[in-house]
């Protein structure tokens, strides 16, 4: 992979440098000290990745990465000092498209070669999708706490999301009103360390309750799960949540795809599945599943996605019913549970 370096520090830059430099098909591309020239050398020479500072003088990482996804796409990772301090900044820029976030490794004292072993591990994962991307297509509570008792829902939405998923969210669920009674599950492409600090944020724009989603939870009506871990969340049976590492060699951790799967498989009420803005075409299949099973489903539109990956991959495969930009979505849900769809 030619990979682009933005970050203004010089021991920082150097760590990046070797941790690229270890892999001997990755080369990097440019250096850029600081945001805007970041977006001038994608403009210029765009990478197959980017390796993306949040703090930056001048124009930062967030607005850098809005304006690359906007004027001269590309993959771009978070590699910034402590993630978990700057989870704010981080779901920003993955609103605006970044895939990923991941601490910046360490220099020096002798453990320079383990410290880059998780970004490296990232860049083989995006390497990965990347790939996937350019081969054609196959067929713990956040927010206001819920009433004490909740009867078992007999409805269910189901949304997946990646790369511009926490915005795409925000917005969804924003729209939601504080009377939905479908228990909502969703599943997006985010690291176990920041899911809880996802779920605060996603509560800050839901009138609804938003959960971590924990092994043996039962669904209620009203309350928001968010897969939580790296394994894949699924329904265990027909009202309760679970983890499962198997597939254990899907690139997408957790997937939508696994999580539809099973609720085609064991949900036995009224679902509607929408499909939001990521790379790859994670959720395609399990969306296709669902229609297939007369289920009513949605894909997030070209124009309002930051990344046209799985929602493309969903029209493709004739998997939804709508198509839609992201601001209608919400509105479209509740209408297709109560009939006016």
């Amino acid at each position: 992979m030619r990979i682009g370096i933005a970050n203004d520090m010089p021991m920082a830059v150097e760590a990046l440098r070797r941790a690229v430099l270890a892999h001997p098909e990755h080369q990097v591309a440019w250096v850029a000290m600081d945001g805007a020239h970041a977006v001038e050398m994608c403009a210029r020479d765009t990478p197959d990745l980017v390796l993306m500072d949040l703090i930056m003088p001048g124009m930062d990482g967030v607005e850098a990465t809005r304006r690359i996804m906007a004027e001269s796409p590309c993959a771009i990772l978070i590699v910034t000092v402590n993630v978990g301090t700057n989870a704010w900044q981080v779901f920003e820029a993955m609103g605006h498209g970044a895939l990923d976030a991941i601490d910046t490794p360490m220099l020096g004292m002798g453990n320079s070669h383990n410290s880059a072993r998780p970004l490296l591990a990232k860049i083989a994962a995006i390497d990965k999708l990347l790939r996937e991307r350019n081969t054609p297509a196959d067929g713990t509570l956040f927010g206001s706490p819920p009433p004490a008792r909740r009867p078992p829902p007999t409805r269910l939405l189901a949304i997946g999301a990646s790369a511009g998923g926490p915005a795409a969210l925000a917005t969804v669920l924003g729209g939601l009103p504080r009377d939905f009674d479908a228990a909502v599950v969703i599943v997006q492409h985010v690291d176990e360390p920041f899911a809880a600090s996802m779920a605060t944020w996603l509560a800050q724009h839901s009138a609804l309750p938003v959960r971590l989603a924990r092994e043996g939870d039962q669904l209620a009506g009203g309350v928001v799960w968010l897969a939580g871990t790296n394994d894949h969340l699924v329904l265990k049976d027909s009202h309760r949540l679970g983890y499962t590492a198997e597939p254990a060699d899907y690139v997408y951790r957790p997937s939508v795809d696994v999580f539809f799967h099973s609720v085609s498989r064991l949900w036995e009420g009224e679902t509607v599945g929408v499909l939001l803005t990521g790379m790859g075409r994670d959720g395609a299949e399990g969306l296709k599943a669902l229609r297939d099973q007369g289920c009513h489903t949605i894909a997030q539109d070209q124009a309002s996605s930051a990344v046209y990956g799985m929602p493309k991959a969903a029209a493709a495969l004739q998997a939804a019913v709508e198509i839609l930009p992201v601001d209608r979505i919400a509105a479209k849900v509740v209408g297709a549970f109560s009939g006016k769809a």
